[in-house]
């Protein structure tokens, strides 16, 4: 058994906004269900401080002048302990966790997130006097990236391990950032934090800790090439052998067509003809012509440039002259927004466009779709898609990072041989991906093959249990080692 302390920036149902916190809602539940001793340090956000029940404080300390409390609570729903690093100048405020409501990050984040950095460092040498100190130190993106670099100037201290959810974010700031945070002076080096003359919070994960992990095989492989490296393909090819992809996997209990209840109607494999409830329930949820027969195309996704908004736009003009519905639930960079919002107005009977993030919303959508969007330009892992297999929902996606792990095209001969679950955008053009929808709608007008697609698309794998395993083989290497 090891001791892990999970640190990471959000995590599900506490806060949410990405796929790191489906992750770390995840991963933390289900390595404790595989006799880990887990702990998970999160920030104490308004939010999350709004969802806690029972707690206690265990420490105070104090970092850059501010006070901090640690507080002890559970993730909701779970055993799981988690710690709350408590500094209101630093974490109580309005807006996100990142950025304050209008989408602007906020101007003291490099300060914020060192504060919880320092935090856990402290928890990880036993500096608080909690009563736990662990084996293994488990980091998460930029926020949690200086913890691996203060902890290897000491020499006892635990094994650290960052994982990379999406290396296009990297909590870059300038060298000054650096100097007023009071950094160790060896840390400023090429091989450390400085990254052109700038402080880069991600390098002291990728330069400083033990192992690294991305959030799928084939983005391991991606990111060391330099068109998916951001500057740091070099850094990532000098560690390749401490470099290890392990796919992401999916909270089965809450994500669910049998069980879900934000859905109208359950169903599992062998009730798939009950699917087509959900559909017509939403069709009348959201003002569209109620058809069961229509093919429905649904895709829930921030609204930016990776998720391959550019092709879809370009698609519009032929895709909405077909004998579909597209429905998008999203939120994102404003000029997405507006020019979507725009076409749905023209084409109310084809497109409705959802502003926004509505959990139970995204549920049903994924239930009511038959082919799930999502051409991304890249994508570490995805979890869209992998919702979408579980709920029989085919992906139209592109063979990039988790995508490509995830879903085998619909070709002939895969068809023959039982493996096809979705649909492979082989080039990122507006011309590939509509021919490739138009595929899938001939295909979905043969019901034996359809159903088949989706039965092979709900018989995958994608539960937590086994990435949790491969997750502690490498801790059991990395404390082996050490």
């Amino acid at each position: 058994m090891s001791k892990i302390l999970y640190v990471t920036s959000e995590a599900f149902p506490l806060i949410k906004t990405g796929g790191l916190a489906d992750v770390a809602g995840s991963l933390p539940t289900a390595l404790l269900k595989q006799s880990q001793d887990v702990h998970l340090l999160l920030p104490a956000y308004p939010e999350v401080l709004s969802k806690i029940n029972k707690s206690k404080k265990l420490s105070t300390s104090t970092y850059y002048g501010l006070p901090v409390q640690i507080i002890e609570t559970h993730l909701p729903g779970s055993k799981v302990i988690v710690w709350l690093v408590d500094c209101p100048a630093a974490f109580n405020r309005p807006g996100g966790p990142y950025a304050d409501k209008h989408g602007r990050a906020w101007h003291d984040n490099a300060l914020r997130f060192a504060v919880f950095c320092h935090a856990a460092v402290d928890i990880a040498l036993n500096q608080l006097e909690i009563g736990w100190q662990p084996d293994i130190v488990h980091c998460n993106d930029w926020q949690t990236g200086l913890i691996p670099a203060l902890l290897s100037l000491y020499p006892k201290r635990p094994a650290t391990i960052f994982t990379i959810h999406n290396l296009a974010y990297q909590g870059l700031f300038d060298r000054q950032t650096f100097i007023d945070l009071h950094l160790p002076a060896e840390l400023w080096q090429m091989n450390g934090l400085e990254f052109y003359d700038q402080l880069s919070f991600i390098k002291g994960g990728l330069a400083y800790a033990d192992e690294i992990t991305t959030v799928s095989p084939s983005y391991a492989r991606e990111i060391l090439q330099p068109e998916y490296g951001y500057g740091l393909d070099g850094l990532l090819n000098n560690r390749r052998q401490h470099l290890t992809g392990i796919l992401n996997g999916i909270d089965e209990k809450y994500w669910n067509p049998g069980t879900d209840k934000h859905l109208k109607q359950k169903y599992n494999r062998r009730t798939l003809s009950k699917k087509s409830i959900n559909k017509t329930e939403l069709q009348q949820k959201l003002s569209l012509p109620v058809d069961a027969s229509i093919f429905m195309i649904g895709m829930v996704s921030r609204l930016v440039e990776q998720k391959g908004l550019d092709i879809i736009l370009q698609s519009l003009p032929t895709l909405l002259t077909l004998p579909i519905q597209l429905v998008i639930l999203g939120t994102g960079e404003t000029h997405y927004e507006i020019i979507l919002s725009e076409w749905a107005q023209r084409y109310p009977d084809r497109l409705k466009v959802i502003i926004g993030y509505d959990e139970p919303l995204a549920h049903m959508i994924e239930a009511a779709s038959d082919v799930y969007l999502m051409p991304s330009t890249f994508e570490p892992c995805g979890l869209n898609q992998l919702y979408s297999l579980r709920y029989g929902t085919l992906p139209i996606a592109t063979p990039v990072g988790g995508l490509a792990d995830t879903v085998t095209d619909a070709t002939k001969t895969n068809i023959e041989n039982d493996t096809a679950n979705g649909f492979v955008v082989k080039t990122q053009s507006a011309a590939t991906l509509l021919t490739t929808l138009q595929d899938a709608l001939t295909l979905y007008q043969k019901p034996e093959i359809w159903r088949q697609l989706q039965t092979n698309a709900m018989s995958g794998d994608f539960s937590w249990q086994a990435s949790a395993g491969r997750y502690i083989t490498l801790y059991q290497q990395m404390l082996a080692e050490s």
